[in-house]
């Protein structure tokens, strides 16, 4: 006789709330871009919010709940590669957590919106405005600088797109539903435990490091045009 599926807890609070105010916070940040300069205090509070939850995701990563530590859901080369011909063969084994390919898009993901935001920090649109940390470097680094950003944009979109559609592939290929899970925090399946309720307290503190350290980064900084000197 075996279990019969049923909705165990894979993605805690933690992981879900981030999931989505990231989502939001990229959202805000490409919409504010594209308005002009006149919008750029919005750009800067949206990166700001980017670099903030990527700071948590790494910690919670290592600290969080079960499935939402990379040493549960990260794979070796052999692992991805055996993942990816089970796939090319038609077969397909439902991941608790992240499968492996999952997994490496997860830390892609995390990787590219922390370059692209630290690059923002230094910005300077040679118009008006310029980012916090701009008077640490010269005004051709600066350029320098923000030209990557922009054009770093452009690779972080190929990956949400791909991301996305793996989301789509997944549900039209293979009927499992990625989506619903990252709300409600639940996968139907059977033989799994629920794993132990968050520490939010954890979370908390993670946040508040993370949010002390940005600010003192910012406000430590000198004025935009200081190593020109």
């Amino acid at each position: 006789m075996t279990d019969s599926p049923r909705p165990s807890l894979v993605w805690d609070l933690p992981v879900r709330l981030f999931h989505w105010t990231l989502v939001a916070a990229v959202l805000t940040a490409f919409v504010t871009d594209k308005l002009g300069v006149a919008y750029f205090r919005y750009h800067l509070w949206a990166g700001y919010l980017v670099i903030l939850l990527v700071f948590f995701r790494l910690g919670w990563g290592l600290l969080g709940s079960r499935h939402a530590r990379f040493g549960n859901f990260l794979r070796g080369p052999k692992a991805i590669l055996a993942y990816v011909r089970q796939l090319l063969s038609g077969q397909h084994v439902a991941s608790v957590g992240h499968n492996p390919l999952g997994a490496l898009m997860v830390v892609a993901l995390l990787l590219g919106l922390a370059a692209q935001a630290g690059l923002g920090l230094f910005g300077d649109d040679d118009i008006f405005n310029t980012g916090p940390l701009n008077g640490y470097v010269l005004k051709d680094t600066a350029l320098l600088l923000t030209s990557i950003h922009r054009k770093l944009f452009y690779g972080l979109l190929g990956a949400v797109l791909l991301h996305v559609g793996a989301v789509a592939a997944h549900w039209l290929l293979f009927r499992e539903n990625l989506l619903i899970p990252m709300i409600t925090g639940r996968k139907w399946l059977a033989h799994e435990p629920d794993q132990r309720p968050a520490r939010l307290w954890l979370a908390a503190v993670l946040l508040a490091i993370g949010a002390a350290l940005l600010t003192w980064l910012v406000t430590s900084a000198p004025l935009a045009g200081g190593a020109d000197f």
